[in-house]
């Protein structure tokens, strides 16, 4: 799946908007949740940052609040959104710590790991 030369479809069948630029997010860093093969953790989900989600990512190994300036990242806090792996956000779901999903910004490719009524189910504006 590369979506450099097609256009990138939300889960809902539309085409996918922007996840968000403060900070930049999404594989390719552009603000948007579009996947490639090179994309092995397949960051499509457009997750807006819970304080519940970020103690969960960091508690399973996965600190995402933590700034690393040599990285170039400063560190999310709630309310940013950013572009999780699948598995990520399926794995916080099971655990009850799934941070809300924009929709139109959830690539369609999210579907081959968490069904979309679970997505509806914590879906945000």
């Amino acid at each position: 799946m590369d979506d450099s030369t097609d256009s990138p479809r939300n889960v809902l069948g539309g085409p996918l908007k922007v996840c968000g630029q403060d900070p930049m997010t999404g594989f390719f860093r552009d603000g948007s949740c579009r996947t490639c093969e090179e994309d092995l953790g397949l960051h499509t989900v457009c997750a807006e940052m819970t304080e519940e989600f970020l103690g969960f990512s960091q508690a399973v190994g996965n600190d995402l609040s933590t700034p690393r300036p040599d990285w170039g990242f400063s560190g999310l806090k709630p309310g940013d959104r950013w572009c999780l792996c699948a598995l990520r956000w399926r794995e916080a779901y099971l655990n009850g710590f799934a941070p809300p999903v924009v929709l139109v910004a959830t690539h369609e490719a999210t579907l081959e790991v968490v069904p979309l009524k679970e997505l509806q189910a914590h879906a945000t504006a």
